[in-house]
């Protein structure tokens, strides 16, 4: 129970993490952002948008890299912590 749990989570947070990123491929929904929020555009790439206007826009693959690292060590370690 605890691995099928565990995976769910897994997924769930990669594809948070290929949504925010530029390698976001699907329009799952209309253009108006999921429930008409419109920060959460179809075509993902949530993170060049936060960037944009930044002296940090050139670097944004290497942003998003490492907050997918920090956020898939945090998630490790509160697994570990709490059911592990």
């Amino acid at each position: 129970m605890k691995r099928g749990i565990g995976l769910f989570l897994a997924v769930i947070c990669t594809g948070i993490a290929f949504y925010s990123s530029r390698f976001w491929l699907f329009r799952l929904w209309p253009r108006d952002g999921l429930l008409n929020i419109e920060f959460l555009r179809p075509q993902g790439n949530i993170l060049s948008v936060v960037l944009r206007g930044t002296d940090a826009r050139p670097f944004e693959l290497l942003i998003w890299a490492v907050l997918v690292f920090l956020s898939l060590t945090l998630l490790q370690w509160l697994w570990n912590r709490f059911l592990g």
